[in-house]
């Protein structure tokens, strides 16, 4: 009787709702949704932000407005100090403000820096489409005390999984707001944000009271009244209290999590998996990736992965409840794992999954099966070698890489030729391809897909880009 090691899979969380009247996961923007305006800035911006075409991955854009010392920065930081196993950038609005002309300078008390004009919107937007696209881009750097740029100095801004762009007036134009996957808003009370104010401007920029007074009455509070409050309506997540709602900003961190590791085919495909990444999970498939990384190594992190997919993939069998009896006489009520499991390899590449398999799984049973590829027009099935009673067991699919998927159907129908339900067949791989998750995830809709990576596509040659190579021959040190 085999026995399965538990995984720790948490809840897929899949919706969020705040404040009683805001977002819904499904009322999210799509990275490419836009509602075309005419402009050719906004045309040009859609469509450098549309999917790149070497499939990577867009980053996730999030809009964080508000008031005037509203604690958008306190939230922006504390969303940035959960999302520790992504590359997260922050950019704010105000490294975008114009630099004031010497008669500008002259009657600075008469400028009106809470307007959309004191803005240079058409170099944020470049600068957020270049992001977007996975650019790096330089931002400038603004002196609040002169009023002026640093004609110098930039601050350059790589490409991120997580962009956060900040500010009062990020929400005001719509071709800005088309870019954002998620915009926040920070709602806190005017009194508070009228002593922080003053308590910033007098410290951090050398102001005193009675100009932050005076500048507050002007121009802050109807600009406020104007511009921001408006754009409120267009918020898909508003946050009372702002840094100090720690249970709002956990479950837009979640939320963000959970649409990070959501590639656009799980979207699709709700019977497609795929591992939650980490920089320790990116760091392997960068060793695994580098083609001049020894066998020995290359070997090692593989089976890491490998581990990390089976573990996934285990989750994913029925459990049963089960009350078990501590040592210390209490009673603990927990789950009994599948027993009826079985694993099947296509061989050769799928037998370097089977030593993971055999560490999760006392004594399964593992199958085989050998397809003769024939370029890619067509397989032929050369040998099989399966459990007897495989029509009564969960069946675990091993095949590292996922490519044209023509291989794995034939091996899909044969197990089901076999008798096992599509339902309990699980395909388990380091990578794939979308053409390969598409062709047997429309054969074969009630079979699950887990993998640890989504690549970009295949080449003229049917091979996975940017892909491993040769699986097998690196992996058993053929090559």
């Amino acid at each position: 009787m085999e026995d399965v090691m538990d995984s720790a899979v948490g809840p897929h969380f899949s919706g969020l709702r705040l404040d009683s009247r805001r977002l819904s996961s499904s009322s999210l923007p799509s990275p490419t949704s836009a509602n075309g305006n005419g402009n050719g800035t906004a045309d040009a911006a859609k469509g450098l932000a549309s999917p790149k075409a070497d499939g990577t991955r867009q980053p996730f854009v999030i809009g964080v407005s508000g008031g005037t010392a509203s604690g958008k920065t306190t939230v922006c930081d504390m969303i940035i100090q959960q999302l520790h196993d992504h590359r997260v950038v922050l950019v704010s609005q105000d490294s975008f403000y114009r630099g004031l002309t010497e008669e500008q300078s002259e009657h600075v008390q008469d400028y009106n820096f809470d307007h959309p004009d004191a803005f240079d919107t058409d170099q944020l937007l470049e600068c957020m489409v270049k992001l977007k696209s996975g650019q790096s881009v330089n931002i400038p750097i603004y002196d609040f005390k002169n009023h002026r740029r640093c004609s110098e100095s930039f601050r350059k801004v790589n490409a991120s999984d997580v962009i956060i762009l900040e500010g009062i007036l990020v929400f005001h134009d719509q071709r800005v707001r088309d870019l954002m996957d998620m915009k926040i808003f920070v709602d806190t009370d005017a009194d508070i944000r009228l002593a922080r104010r003053i308590r910033r401007d007098t410290v951090e920029r050398g102001r005193d009271v009675i100009s932050v007074l005076e500048q507050y009455g002007r121009f802050v509070k109807p600009a406020f009244d104007d511009f921001v409050l408006p754009s409120k309506k267009y918020a898909d997540v508003i946050i009372p209290k702002g840094g100090d709602n720690h249970v709002a900003i956990d479950l837009i961190v979640q939320h963000i999590r959970t649409k990070l590791g959501q590639h656009d085919l799980c979207k699709i495909y709700p019977n497609v998996f795929v591992v939650h990444t980490t920089f320790q999970i990116r760091g392997m498939h960068t060793l695994i990736r580098d083609k001049n990384i020894t066998t020995p190594d290359f070997v090692f992190y593989s089976d890491r992965l490998i581990r990390l997919v089976v573990e996934h993939g285990l989750g994913y069998l029925p459990f049963t409840e089960k009350q078990v009896v501590t040592p210390t006489g209490s009673v603990y009520m927990g789950v009994g794992f599948c027993k009826k499991l079985c694993g099947v390899s296509i061989v050769r590449s799928g037998e370097s999954m089977e030593n993971a398999l055999r560490a999760c799984c006392k004594g399964i049973k593992i199958g085989k099966i050998l397809i003769h590829r024939v370029g890619d027009n067509g397989q032929q099935l050369i040998y099989h070698k399966l459990p007897m009673d495989i029509a009564e067991r969960h069946v675990l699919l091993l095949d590292p890489v996922l490519g044209t998927g023509n291989s794995a159907n034939q091996a899909i129908e044969l197990l089901i030729r076999k008798g096992v339900p599509e339902d309990r067949i699980i395909f388990l791989n380091l990578i794939s391809a979308p053409e390969g998750v598409n062709c047997v995830c429309k054969r074969f809709p009630r079979l699950k897909i887990v993998t640890s990576e989504i690549d970009g596509g295949l080449n003229e040659e049917y091979r996975v880009i940017p892909g491993l190579g040769e699986y097998g021959d690196r992996y058993f040190g053929t090559d």
